[in-house]
């Protein structure tokens, strides 16, 4: 009994200190420049010639450094030198390769070259692939059974090295897209580019029959040569400007060679040490520990210094606070540590413990959070605010569409009647309620394809809808429901019956909604169509079968949503290209529309730099498809980011991937929150009754024993 009132004298002191007791972390960490955040599954790759899903991202955009990158402050998104020292000059050539004027006309540009000269003396992180013996030979490139026993990862090995990053690395991995072994997403778009690309990779499947390795220096490339150690070319075929936006991808960054031939010895990848585990790049981060069973870090790059934080952004940042650190170097935050968490609820509550420093907004923690003012202003409730925890807003670069399938006798195809149908349909489908009920508030309704932040899109009178919408006290107004059922009378259905049969019309609305929580959903869509007195027969079915029924034209409506690859209109008004017709040529026109005069200006604006024409361009297409309504246009998500006090730097940046760099952490008043929102009183008061009930115990005992 002594034993245990001594123990429990000791815990009652323990709980009475200053220590924290759900620390997640060592005490060792206190004070430093750390961030914490989470992930819900591990990437399934880290090379960067494979990966292309935004959790892989999370990892390898701060990892590798590509030519390019977005500003992170400015809106409209811009490309700025990354690795590059400037934007790539680019020279227009015709199809005898004789040079062009750039104001040439693109019919006549046979060519596009771009030449990138990127900066001196960039260095890779420490790495065994560049390690070197006392020679200046290569360390670790001749592996044997017995050197690999006692080697499980990458930190098992003794020595590490670097090297400068050169030009040929560029080119490497601009070969490595082609790679036999790989499995590249874009190496069917960049073949219709690039130069040579296509008879490259067919060169190599023939190469890799052979046995060994496949050394991609023995193979050139016609359309990317190495012009100096700073300075690489690459050609394209005819004018594709938006080539300039893959070169901010990880797809684009340098590889070293060194890195292939230090993967592929024999036992490496039964020992899972490959570049889809531990990848070697040349930004500011790289991957200290692959545990994706309980957490990644990320640790500075020690030789990262070619980039400091921007000196400009856009109105208002400089008041924001987000200028404070103009001109340092980055990054700014040493380590980066990600635990798995893969529920919602615990990563919220280690949020509000301040255990991690920024949190997404979910549906489960959106009424504790936020509070949305009169105005549909959404603001921090005022728990959040006595935690001085900061929301941040921004619209997605993506379109969820309720789409019409052309093909179909009742509501596709050009004429007037099915056009009038369609019109009544979208004045009818509120999408105002649709966000507000299930999305929280958290999305803008979409006027036409084009999201905020993409060239072309226009906010306020001039980029309404004008099918559905009136400006009113300025603000658009959806058209009353009676607008809406007269165009349905004149398109041969008055009170939603056919004119000649006088039978009910049925629409098929296909759709992979068939969870518990998705019931609401189609319940409230079916009421939009109720308002036309339309009945809305949904059909549920798996991914596969959906896809599928997509694929052959078998759908009358259909949900489909589409996240931008880059910020740029052709990205989302291709989505209507007849060319690219999901059933006639298997592209990604889902509605399967066609406009001969839309098809027209696509081909003329696709391939235009930004500029006032574009634009005009732009507004004729738009107000085609508002006027056929291929669509219901549906709405564009917004983020909801919440984050501590003591994170600054932060702005969403929806098309960036790397803006950790950015971010600077004051550690010490977050040791000084978390000490304070964590104590462990109730711990001392719990071991106080114990002790109590314990002394009454003994007496008890004791009286009795005498």
């Amino acid at each position: 009994m002594k034993k245990l009132l001594l123990f429990l004298s000791l815990l009652a002191l323990t709980a009475c200190d200053n220590s924290v007791l759900n620390n997640p972390y060592p005490a060792s960490d206190a004070g430093k420049s750390i961030l914490y955040s989470a992930f819900g599954e591990r990437p399934k790759h880290l090379d960067p010639a494979q990966a292309y899903s935004e959790n892989e991202y999370t990892f390898l955009a701060q990892i590798y450094a590509p030519p390019l990158q977005y500003h992170y402050l400015k809106r409209p998104y811009q490309l700025v030198p990354l690795a590059a020292r400037a934007l790539p000059v680019v020279h227009f050539l015709d199809k005898n390769r004789q040079p062009l004027p750039n104001d040439a006309p693109v019919s006549a540009i046979a060519f596009s070259v771009y030449d990138i000269e990127i900066k001196a003396n960039m260095r890779y992180q420490p790495h065994p692939a560049l390690a070197r013996d006392e020679q200046g030979q290569l360390r670790y490139h001749a592996l044997t059974a017995d050197t690999l026993r006692d080697i499980y990862t990458l930190s098992d090995f003794p020595a590490t090295g670097t090297r400068v990053v050169t030009a040929a690395d560029y080119v490497y991995q601009i070969k490595r897209l082609a790679h036999p072994q790989l499995h590249t997403p874009i190496l069917g778009v960049m073949s219709d580019y690039i130069v040579g690309l296509k008879e490259f990779a067919a060169t190599l499947q023939t190469a890799a029959k052979k046995s060994g390795f496949l050394d991609l220096n023995a193979y050139p490339l016609s359309g990317v040569q190495v012009v100096d150690s700073t300075h690489y070319r690459v050609e394209i075929k005819g004018k594709y400007p938006q080539f300039a936006y893959w070169l901010a991808m990880p797809f684009f960054a340098p590889m070293p060679f060194e890195a292939e031939q230090f993967y592929a010895q024999a036992g490496m990848r039964e020992r899972n040490l490959t570049l889809d585990w531990f990848p070697i790049g040349s930004g500011p981060y790289y991957l200290s520990e692959n545990n994706p069973n309980q957490r990644m870090v990320l640790t500075r790059n020690p030789y990262y210094d070619s980039e400091t934080y921007p000196t400009e952004g856009e109105a208002g940042d400089a008041a924001a606070g987000l200028l404070a650190d103009a001109g340092k170097s980055l990054p700014q935050i040493e380590r980066v540590v990600y635990s798995l968490e893969k529920e919602s609820i615990p990563y919220w509550n280690k949020f509000l413990q301040g255990y991690y420093d920024s949190s997404a907004l979910t549906s489960d923690s959106f009424d504790q959070a936020v509070k949305v003012n009169v105005g549909g202003e959404a603001q921090v409730s005022k728990e959040m605010q006595a935690q001085g925890i900061e929301l941040l807003t921004s619209v997605a670069t993506s379109t969820f569409y309720t789409g019409f399938n052309a093909l179909d006798a009742v509501v596709g195809g050009n004429s007037e009647r099915a056009r009038k149908l369609r019109q009544a349909i979208a004045i009818a489908v509120d999408f105002e309620e649709y966000v507000s009920i299930f999305a929280n508030g958290r999305g803008i309704v979409a006027q036409s394809p084009l999201p905020p932040g993409i060239f072309g899109y226009r906010d306020g009178q001039s980029g309404i809808n004008p099918v559905v919408y009136d400006w009113v006290n300025g603000a658009p107004k959806r058209k009353p429901i009676e607008v809406a059922r007269r165009l349905l009378a004149e398109a041969g259905y008055p009170n939603g019956s056919d004119a000649n049969t006088h039978q009910p019309l049925v629409i098929n609305l296909d759709t992979t909604s068939n969870g518990v929580g998705e019931k609401s959903r189609l319940d409230w869509m079916r009421k939009q169509f109720d308002k036309l007195n339309i009945q809305l027969v949904v059909r549920s079915t798996d991914y596969n079968r959906f896809q599928d029924k997509v694929r052959k034209g078998d759908t009358q409506m259909f949900y489909f949503g589409w996240n931008a690859d880059y910020p740029d209109p052709e990205n989302f008004l291709f989505l209507l290209h007849g060319a690219q017709g999901k059933v006639a040529n298997g592209g990604e026109n889902a509605a399967n529309y066609q406009n001969p005069e839309f098809d027209r200006l696509f081909e003329q604006m696709k391939n235009m730099d930004n500029s006032p024409a574009r634009q005009a361009i732009i507004d004729q297409m738009v107000r085609i498809v508002q006027h056929d309504s291929p669509w219901l246009w549906g709405h564009h998500p917004k983020q909801y980011v919440l984050h501590h006090r003591w994170l600054h730097n932060v702005k969403p940046n929806i098309m960036a991937n790397n803006s950790l760099k950015y971010w600077r952490i004051d550690a010490a008043q977050r040791d000084t929150l978390r000490q304070k929102w964590n104590q462990p009183a109730s711990i001392g008061w719990l071991v106080g009754l114990v002790l109590l009930g314990a002394g009454g115990l003994w007496l008890g005992v004791k009286k009795h024993l005498n």
